[in-house]
């Protein structure tokens, strides 16, 4: 099975597109499946739901959840085959990841060596996840995915990758791959390391998606208002 592990549609605050877009991306691509990570959100579970089953398309449930503390962001981490929304607000990065885990979920710190904002203490919590974000399309360059996939290996950690796509046009862009029949032979293959990195780094360009999502966000709440 060939699954992009980390896509946000556009009840993510940056995202695009919807839940419905991205699933038809994903079959057009020839991936079996996403796993939908929106930010702080499950709002778009449902949509994703019934579109994965029109489209016989393999789905997650997940979220990409931002854990900050006194105002600064210490880094996100990705909760996979969640039952329910987590929310972040005054929790610490344990809370978190004991809370993916008590959902029979599994915990990934997001793209550690993030251009931008990377994960701060990676050592410190590496154990406590399952695994690292070791490939990641656009939050990390070439450099930081090659540091994340050697951090993996060093430390034996599970090691995932996704486009991080913020716009249909960016799924694919890197998937995880696993000789697995359904969801659940894919989690088990996962937790047991047994997976392939494909992906290939997205051009610069895609970072404009992100900004025009915002901006979009912005607009549509400020209307609302």
């Amino acid at each position: 099975m060939k699954i992009d592990m980390h896509c946000h549609s556009f009840y993510s605050d940056d995202g695009l597109c919807s839940p419905e877009a991205l699933l038809k991306s994903a079959k057009k691509k020839g991936l079996d499946g996403i796993a939908l990570t929106d930010h702080d959100t499950t709002k778009g579970w449902n949509r994703a739901i019934k579109a994965a089953e029109k489209l016989r398309m393999s789905l997650i449930l997940g979220e990409e959840i931002k854990i900050k503390k006194e105002g600064k962001t210490m880094g996100e981490v990705l909760g996979y085959f969640l039952k329910k929304e987590i929310n972040p607000k005054g929790k610490t990065i344990e809370q978190v990841i004991n809370e993916i885990k008590e959902q029979g979920g599994v915990a990934i710190i997001a793209h550690p060596y993030h251009w931008k904002k990377p994960f701060l203490q990676l050592d410190k919590y590496k154990n406590l996840a399952h695994g690292i974000e070791a490939f990641n399309a656009r939050s990390q360059s070439k450099r930081g995915n090659q540091k994340a996939i050697d951090f993996a290996k060093k430390n034996k950690l599970v090691a995932t990758a996704g486009s991080d796509a913020h716009h249909s046009l960016e799924i694919g862009n890197a998937y995880l791959e696993v000789e697995a029949n359904n969801l659940e032979e894919f989690k088990k293959a996962l937790l047991q390391k047994r997976t392939k990195i494909s992906g290939k780094q997205a051009s610069v360009f895609v970072q404009t998606f992100a900004t025009m999502g915002r901006l979009l966000h912005f607009f549509w709440q400020a209307k609302e208002a």
